[in-house]
Parts: C-alpha cells; structure tokens; sequence
C-alpha cells in the first residue's frame, strides 16, 4: 500500500508488467503517489518498446497498450482527488510551451468600465493582459485569445481591467470544446487517451497522454453535480428499465484483472406518449451482488424492466413490481431455430411475433388506450402461447435447449403478461440493452478500467452521453456548451443544465 507522505524508490519497483498493472489499484490520493507509479510506468513502456520488433512483437504490443491505458487511469485518478487549493500571488507559474504559432486565433476582448469606479473619472488604456487557451472544434484546433485591456484613470491613477472569465480546469489551458472533445472521442468513440495523443500529434499539437488524463478526471469532477440532478430525474419515474454489463478491471495484488459490473437503469416513457424526458442513470459496482441494484434504486418505487437475474429478486415486492422482458424468451427460440431450424421454435417466433405487430400499432399512444388493445388483441394471444407451451413441453426432452426455454418462460409468466393491464408498461427491456450497446463497443478498445473509481467515472460520463443521444442532443455540442458554463451556474439551478433544458434554450 502507498500511503499518504510516504517516499518511495522508483527503481526498487520490479519490471514486471502484470504487477505494475495491480499495483495501480493500491495507491491513495496523495497526489506524490500516482506521480511516482506514473513515472515507473513510463519506464517501462519505455523498456517495452525497445523490445517491441523481437520475436514477441505481437504480446509485447499488447502489454504496450495495456500499460498506456494503465497510465491515463492512474493520471486521469489523480487529477480527479486533487482539492483546489486558492492561488498566492506569489506561487511560481508553471513552465508551459507556447501555443503552436500556426494555429488560428479568436480574440476576445474584455472591456472595463470606461469610467472609474472609484472617482468617476474618464479611463485611458494604459496596457493589457493576453491569456491564451487552446480549445477544439469540429475537425480543427484553434486557439482563443482573451485579451483584457487595461484602464487607468487620469484623475487618481486607479487601474481598472475585466476579470479573466472562469475556465472549466482552473490555471489550466483546454477550452470547453476541447474537454468535451476528448470526452466523447474517449466514452462514445471509444479512442483511448493515448490514440487521441497520436491524432493532434499529427495536426502538429503536442497533447501527452498525461494530460489529457488529468483533463479527463478534472471534467468528471466538474460534471458530478450534473450527474446527480440526472440520477434524481432517472429514479424520480414510474417505470424503469435495469440490466448491467461485465467491465474488467484491474485486481489489487492479483496481477491480472477482475470483473467489474456497470449497471443502467433507463427511464423512457415515450413509448406511452409522456412527455417526460428520457434519461440514462449508469453505476458501477465491483461485483454482481443482488445488493448493488437494491441500493442503486433504494429511492425508486414503480415498475421495474429486467431479464431473469435472481439478485433483482430482493427488490420486488410492495415498492416495485417486476415486469418481464418478451425478448429473451424470444432469444432463446430464435437461438435455436438459426441452429437448427427446428419447427417448434419457428412456432414459438411467429407467435411471439404476433404479440409484437399490435405494439408497433400503439407505440406512442396514451396509456389508456394501448391498455384496452393490449387486452382485446394480446390478451387472447399471449394466452393461446402459454396453451401452447405447456401442451410443447411434455414432449420435449427434458435437458434439451426447447424445453429449457419453455420453462424458462412459463417460470416467468406472470410477469410477462404485466404489461397486458398498465398502458405505461413496455413488453420487453429493450430499451436497457440499447444503452449498453457503447459500453459493450467500447470495452473492446479500452479493454479494463485501471481501478473502482476508474469504473465510477465511466459510469458518470456515459450517463451524460447516453442520456445526451436519447434527447437527440449531439453529446459534444452540449458538453462544450455546459463545460462552459458549469463553473458559474447556480447549484440549485444545476436542471437547467440538462439535456433536454439545453434543447429547448
């Protein structure tokens, strides 16, 4: 364990890539720390890549990549621990490059007061501060100028100039439109930190991998109030959708990774006409306990979407009701019927289908009336299936795949037919699937989270996309827009910052 103070030798460190990836995971928020296992890292990415065109090129490219996304979790955790500390006047400013000479520039200027505040007296330039900070847009990186005359007053000497406005990481250079950029390229795009470096290296800006972490765990901080006005609107509804998805993640000690889970929760009541703004709530938890989601929606009370996993079983009962999901006892016949093109399973899928016409006709309409069509037109269907499943059942083989899906149905059948009597209700859970679709892309090229609060800060900027997409909101446009403006906006005014709020501002 590295703890708070404590020194460390660097070189006592073993080169040994599988240990280095555990030990990400022991660190704490001494800021010293990560900066030392960073630099251990970088050593032995270096030591990697002399070794890369030998004979195992192939799984030392591998152990490369894992280390550069090893690196930007532990950089990017520890920009996120770091407690603003107010800036003395006498602080030593850090050494920065200049800002590349051949980028464009937009010059903003903030003008004072002509007249002085003190005496009322008439104003004359007497110099100016010029800040620059390198922001993105679509496709181009340009630098803007905040340029801030300054004014002093013939009558009494006062000096006058307009504050510099709030920049979403404090002393630091990235414009909103480049933070929001790298998040979305990073959570919706799926291009690791270290691949985004490559990309503006080739445009001629220099962004290290390093800092392009820190930019990331400073924007996760930022956006955590945000996070919790979209989680109370998620819970605050009636209905929800809920299933989760594994997420690797690096094990302490273990020198390999573990299995993390993200779990979503989908509020989405367009299907009944509400005009209630769909939003997505993720969160991340080590394990796949039945506890995680009863503590996840320990304020939620309604109906509840999700497949057949026993730990949502604990929740069920006077708060929330469990409404079935049509699909995956669809998914099993139709998983059967592509290998083998078994007639009873082709039986099974039509009928199924059958039940699916009738909510493409209702899809949008009000409560009320998708309730009474569901009742004349579904309700004879669904129960000529379950006539029809249990007749099936007694003539299959006990272990095979059909019978294990017929039963599979018939155990739930309940609340399958649930959404047969609550306009509000949808057939299948659909909707929680559509949301893990990114998640399930993005693993494939992030491959683990480097620790537990590497996964949470997953789970705050994917709520913010996904919930971005389901309002049709371009993810980077509003993010660009709310890094901006964050920093300033009242707490108790955080709603307004919202998806669907920025669609209609």
């Amino acid at each position: 364990m590295l703890c708070s103070g404590m020194s460390l030798d660097i070189a006592s460190l073993p080169d040994d890539a599988a240990f280095l990836k555990a030990l990400l995971v022991e660190i704490d928020a001494d800021r010293n720390a990560h900066k030392l296992v960073a630099e251990r890292l970088k050593i032995q990415l270096a030591r990697l890549r002399r070794m890369q065109f030998g004979s195992s090129s192939e799984k030392i490219a591998h152990e490369i990549e894992q280390l550069e996304l090893a690196l930007e979790e532990v950089e990017a955790e520890a920009a996120a621990t770091v407690t603003a500390q107010p800036v003395r006047g006498d602080a030593a400013k850090p050494f920065r490059q200049p800002l590349p000479d051949h980028l464009p520039r937009d010059e903003v200027v903030h003008e004072p007061a002509c007249v002085c505040p003190d005496c009322g007296g008439a104003m004359r330039r007497i110099g100016e501060d010029v800040t620059e900070q390198l922001d993105y847009v679509p496709a181009s990186f340009r630098v803007t100028r905040h340029v801030r005359p300054k004014l002093g007053c013939r009558a009494c000497d006062r000096i006058v100039q307009a504050p510099l406005p709030s920049m979403p990481i404090e002393r630091g250079r990235p414009g909103a439109g480049l933070l929001a950029h790298v998040l979305v390229a990073k959570y919706a795009d799926h291009l690791p930190l270290y691949r985004q470096s490559e990309i503006y290296a080739r445009e001629g800006v220099d962004l290290a991998r390093s800092t392009l972490a820190d930019w990331v765990g400073r924007s996760a901080r930022l956006l955590e109030p945000l996070a919790d006005a979209l989680a109370r609107h998620v819970l605050g509804g009636s209905t929800l959708h809920a299933d989760d998805t594994p997420v690797p993640v690096l094990a302490p000690g273990a020198g390999r990774t573990k299995t993390g889970r993200l779990w979503v929760y989908v509020r989405d009541e367009r299907g009944h006409g509400s005009d209630a703004p769909p939003a997505v709530l993720f969160r991340y938890a080590p394990d796949r306990k039945g506890e995680r989601p009863v503590a996840h929606l320990s304020g939620f009370a309604g109906h509840l979407h999700a497949d057949g996993y026993a730990g949502f079983n604990k929740l069920y009962g006077d708060r929330i009701a469990e409404v079935a999901c049509m699909a995956h006892v669809r998914r099993k016949f139709f998983d059967i019927h592509a290998a083998n093109g078994s007639a009873v399973a082709r039986e099974a899928l039509d009928r199924i289908a059958a039940l699916y016409v009738i909510e493409d006709d209702i899809r949008g309409a009000p409560p009320d009336r998708r309730r009474a069509e569901r009742r004349a037109r579904a309700g004879p269907l669904l129960q000529g299936l379950r006539i029809w499943l249990e007749a099936t059942l007694p003539k299959l083989s006990r272990k095979s795949d059909l019978a294990i899906g017929i039963r599979y149905a018939l155990s739930r059948w309940q609340a399958l037919g649930r959404y047969l009597d609550d306009g509000r209700l949808e057939i299948d859970n659909n909707a929680a699937e559509r949301a893990l679709r990114g998640v399930a892309l993005g693993r494939k090229n992030w491959l683990f989270a480097g620790s537990e609060k590497g996964g949470e800060r997953a789970a705050t900027i994917y709520s913010l996309i996904e919930s971005a997409k389901l309002s049709g909101v371009d993810p980077e446009a509003w993010l660009r827009d709310t890094i901006a403006r964050i920093a300033d906006h009242p707490a108790r005014r955080i709603d307004d910052l919202l998806p669907w709020n920025y669609v209609k501002a």
